[in-house]
C-alpha cells in the first residue's frame, strides 16, 4: 500500500467528515435562533445534516455517499468469505465501537461519597424508573409491530422491542439490536430500523422538552434564555491534588486513553473467548461489547485502588475530568456517526411504522415519567422529569441539557440522580437485554414476560404508596 492510496487515508478522512459536520452543527446554533432554543444536541443536528448531504448525493450520483472511493475499500473475511467494506460500513463500526469506548470511559470515576437513606432511595428508584420506562417502550413498541404484522404479513413481529434500545440506550445499542436481528434472525434493514429510531429519540426529546419548557414559561415557573449557561471549573475538579502530574514524563491524557483502550481490549479478549467456547451466542456477547468493557474498566480501577492502599502505586492515575471528556468525545462520534449511517432506501417501506413507533414512544415516556415524577420526587418534580424524559427519549446528555435550562446550576439533586442511578439500572435492565434476544424466537412469550416485569417493576416503584394504603387500609 501506498501512503497516497486512499484506503490509507480512507479512515481517518471519514472520521474528519464526522467532526467536521459537527462543527458546522455548532455555527448553525450559535448563528440561527430557532436552533439556538431547540436544544437539539449538536452531534444530532451534525448526524442530521450528514444524512441530508447523503441523501442528495444519491438522488444526484445514484450510489452512497460514503460509498466513494475517498473513504476507501478494504476486504475482510466474514464467516468465511471475502467481502468488500465500504465508508457506510466504517460508519455502523465506529458506532459500535464509539459506544462500547465511551461507556468504559465513563466507568472511572472516582468512588461514591457516603449517601443519606433519603438520598438513596430517590437514587434507587431513579434507576428503576429508567428500567420501568424501558419495559413500557418494549410493551408499547411491541403492540404496535404485533399489530403491523398482520397488515404487513412479511414484516417482522419482534422489531417494536428495538423502540427501548433506541430511545432508552440510543444509538449504539439501537444498532448492536438491530445487527443481530439483521444477521441472525433475518430481519431486513435492521440497523437502519434501529439507528432511525435512535434518531427520532433524539428528536422527541428535544420537541417534548421544549413544549414542555414553554409550557412552564407560560405558567411563569421558569425563565428561558438564548445563551449558553457557562458555569466555571475550578482547578480541583480538573486535578486533585494525590494525582500524577498534568504534564509529567508521559502525558496524564494518554494514561487516560490507554487504560480506557486496554479495558475495550481485555474486553474483546473475553467477548472472544466465550463466543469460541458458545458460538452460538456469538452475536449476543458481542453486542455486549459495553457492558464488558465497563466491568474491566471497574476491575482496572478496584486494582489501582487496592495498589494505592497497600502504597504499592503512591498517585492516582484516573482523572474523571478527562476521563468525562473522552466519554463525551466518543458519545458525540457514536451518535453523528449512528444518524449519518442510515439508508433511506432500506426504511423507505417500513416509515409509518417508523413513525407511529416514535410518537408512541415520545407520547408514553413523556407521561409516564411525568407522573412518576410528580408523584416520588416531589421536592424537584420538573428537574426529575426533564432529565429523565431527556436521557429515555436522547441519552444523559440530552437529560442534562434540558435540566440545565430550568437548574443551570444543578442546584437539585437531579442530576446527581441520573449519573448514580446506573448500579440499579444495569442490575434490574441486564433481563430485558436477554429478553430481546428470545424476542425473535418467541415474541409473544417475550411480550408476556415483559408485561408481567413491568407490573413488578411498578411494583417495587411505588412501593410506599402501594404498601402504606394497604397499612392504613
Amino acid at each position: 500500500m501506498n501512503f497516497w492510496d486512499s484506503n490509507a487515508w480512507g479512515f481517518l478522512l471519514l472520521i474528519g467528515v464526522l467532526l467536521f459536520s459537527m462543527l458546522v452543527a455548532n455555527l448553525l446554533k450559535k448563528s440561527i435562533p430557532f436552533l439556538r432554543v431547540s436544544l437539539i444536541p449538536t452531534s444530532v443536528l451534525g448526524g442530521i445534516l450528514l444524512l441530508i448531504v447523503s441523501v442528495v448525493y444519491t438522488a444526484i450520483t445514484g450510489s452512497n455517499l460514503f460509498d466513494a472511493s475517498l473513504f476507501g475499500e478494504y476486504t475482510a473475511t466474514v464467516d468465511g468469505e471475502s467481502v468488500t467494506v465500504h465508508g457506510r460500513d466504517l460508519l455502523e463500526i465506529v458506532t459500535y465501537h464509539a459506544l462500547g469506548i465511551g461507556f468504559v470511559a465513563t466507568a472511572f470515576k472516582p468512588e461514591k461519597k457516603q449517601q443519606t437513606k433519603q438520598r438513596s432511595k430517590e437514587i434507587f428508584d431513579t434507576g428503576v424508573t429508567t428500567v420501568s420506562t424501558y419495559l413500557l417502550q418494549a410493551v408499547l413498541g411491541l403492540s404496535v409491530t404485533f399489530i403491523a404484522a398482520l397488515i404487513l404479513p412479511d414484516f417482522f413481529k419482534a422489531a417494536g422491542i428495538l423502540l427501548p434500545f433506541g430511545y432508552g440506550q440510543g444509538t449504539g445499542q439501537a444498532l448492536n439490536y438491530g445487527g443481530i436481528y439483521q444477521s441472525e434472525y433475518g430481519f431486513e434493514g435492521g440497523k437502519n430500523f434501529g439507528l432511525t429510531i435512535a434518531a427520532l429519540g433524539f428528536l422527541s426529546a428535544s420537541v417534548g422538552g421544549v413544549i414542555h419548557l414553554n409550557v412552564l414559561r407560560k405558567k411563569g415557573k421558569v425563565k428561558l434564555t438564548e445563551s449558553d449557561v457557562v458555569n466555571a471549573i475550578n482547578s480541583e475538579e480538573i486535578q486533585s491534588h494525590d494525582e500524577v502530574p498534568m504534564n509529567g514524563s508521559i502525558d496524564k491524557m494518554t494514561i487516560q486513553i490507554a487504560m480506557v483502550l486496554c479495558s475495550y481490549a481485555l474486553a474483546y479478549a473475553a467477548m472472544w473467548g466465550l463466543s469460541a467456547l458458545i458460538p452460538s451466542f456469538r452475536a449476543t456477547l458481542f453486542g455486549f461489547n459495553f457492558l464488558f468493557g465497563v466491568l474491566f474498566a471497574v476491575l482496572i480501577q478496584a486494582t489501582l485502588r487496592l495498589l494505592k492502599k497497600k502504597q504499592i502505586v503512591k498517585k492516582e492515575y484516573v482523572n474523571p475530568f478527562l476521563m468525562k471528556r473522552i466519554g463525551g468525545f466518543f458519545f458525540d462520534v457514536m451518535i453523528v456517526a449512528g444518524i449519518g449511517a442510515i439508508r433511506m432506501e432500506l426504511i423507505k417501506d417500513n416509515w409509518i411504522v417508523l413513525l407511529i413507533l416514535g410518537i408512541v414512544g415520545a407520547v408514553a415516556t413523556y407521561c409516564y415519567n411525568l407522573f412518576v415524577a410528580k408523584t416520588l420526587f416531589k421536592d424537584y418534580a420538573e428537574e426529575q422529569f426533564l432529565v429523565m424524559y431527556g436521557m429515555l427519549t436522547g441519552t444523559a446528555s440530552t437529560g442534562m441539557i434540558l435540566l440545565r435550562e430550568i437548574d443551570p446550576e444543578f442546584k437539585t439533586c437531579a442530576s446527581e440522580n441520573l449519573v448514580y442511578q446506573n448500579f440499579p439500572a444495569i442490575v434490574f435492565g441486564f433481563p430485558m437485554m436477554l429478553l430481546a434476544t428470545l424476542c425473535p424466537k418467541n415474541p409473544y412469550l417475550t411480550f408476556g414476560i415483559i408485561v408481567a416485569f413491568f407490573i413488578a417493576m411498578n411494583v417495587i416503584l411505588f412501593r410506599s404508596k402501594i404498601f402504606k394504603k394497604r397499612k392504613r387500609a
